[in-house]
């Protein structure tokens, strides 16, 4: 994942080649001549300042300053053939056509500098998410797992979708949520709650005292005074989505505490069930808003289902007109496909509904199938 990120971005600072290079210098070439055949009463030195602000919207600054200095000698040239160097028209043209191609080289430097700016940040930002977000193992015990993390190309921002996995000597615990928000913060969140969930999912306490733990380590976050000059108005701003499993190895079953998050969707014999509990939680974080407790509700899991897990950048990605995704519609066509299979044929449907593939948030997706005793 990192390695294509990285050819992408190679790609992308890619410098200008003799294909585009001679557009400008041909340019120069044109008006040069038209203008010393041209009769004396035109002048057409003036659109020799397009050479060099022509280079500048796809070269750096010295690519620019040199075709800015052919430019500059192109009018002489003009000068001395059709008056002389010293006429007032041609002088006034040299010297704006000097100022010009020194100000277009300016801002292509200051251009090149942003992007170079902006290609760290990027560069900064993934590194951070592909550390805080682990993939998942293909194998968790009993258990066959996918997952698939697609990131929203937008300038800098990332988001702050997570999943992860624990064991522990009964079973699997897996959480999926999705950080209110983009960017590093974003990001931080994440980490904090990814942190907290690996070091206490493969304790031996219950689901419900868990959870209570992840929302405790989120609230406390927020009460935290060095939260305040992060750039959030107020506490109600930052809170997360979750939904957190407990997968037993020896029962069929699965138990399930959701915090706002979008519910699980059980697929089974070509069909797609929703796992929708009767009493969902408040994002962690927003406790304190909402007199809630936390209570695990079990759903059948048995060997051969798979549950799919999954963030609202799913759900929620548009096509040209504006449609949602049909999550329920699609996986049903691929219910009997293993975890692997069925998120790349996910990825590669979701891709495709939206315009040129480009999502307008962070999706991620977790399949999971139980195994037949064996």
């Amino acid at each position: 994942m990192g390695s294509g990120r990285l050819a992408r971005g190679r790609a992308g600072s890619w410098e200008p080649g003799h294909a585009l290079l001679a557009v400008p210098l041909a340019l120069i070439v044109l008006v040069t001549v038209v203008d010393i055949l041209a009769p004396p009463e035109v002048h057409l030195g003036p659109f020799l300042a397009a050479a060099p602000a022509i280079t500048a919207s796809f070269a750096g600054p010295r690519t620019t300053g040199f075709v800015g200095a052919v430019a500059v000698l192109a009018q002489p040239v003009v000068a001395i053939v059709r008056t002389s160097l010293t006429d007032l028209n041609h002088s006034f043209q040299l010297t704006a056509l000097i100022l010009i191609s020194v100000f277009v080289t300016f801002f292509a430097h200051l251009r090149e500098q942003h992007e170079k700016q902006l290609t760290q940040l990027r560069s900064v930002a993934r590194a951070a998410q592909e550390v805080v977000l682990r993939p998942l193992p293909p194998r968790i015990g009993p258990l066959r797992v996918g997952c698939v993390y697609l990131a929203a190309e937008a300038e800098a921002q990332i988001g702050g979708d997570l999943f992860a996995a624990a064991r522990t000597a009964r079973g699997t615990r897996i959480i999926i949520g999705d950080v209110r928000g983009k960017g590093l913060e974003a990001v931080g969140d994440a980490a904090l709650v990814l942190g907290a969930f690996r070091a206490t999912a493969h304790q031996e306490t219950d689901l419900p005292t868990l959870v209570t733990y992840l929302e405790g380590t989120v609230t406390s976050d927020l009460d935290d005074p060095a939260a305040a000059g992060s750039g959030r108005a107020d506490h109600s701003e930052g809170f997360i989505t979750a939904a957190v499993l407990d997968v037993p190895d020896d029962a069929p079953a699965l138990h399930l505490v959701n915090c706002g998050h979008p519910p699980p969707l059980l697929l089974r014999d070509g069909q797609v069930t929703s796992l929708d509990v009767s009493h969902p939680a408040p994002p962690l974080g927003l406790t304190q808003f909402v007199d809630s407790s936390f209570a695990a509700e079990t759903f059948a899991f048995e060997p051969g289902d798979t549950v799919l897990l999954y963030t609202d950048g799913v759900i929620e990605a548009r096509d040209a007109s504006g449609a949602f995704y049909p999550l329920s519609d699609r996986v049903t066509a691929w219910s009997g496909a293993g975890p692997a299979d069925l998120l790349r044929r996910l990825r590669d449907d979701l891709l495709a509904h939206t315009p040129e593939g480009c999502l307008g948030d962070d999706a991620a997706m977790v399949a999971i199938t139980r195994m037949p005793r064996g």
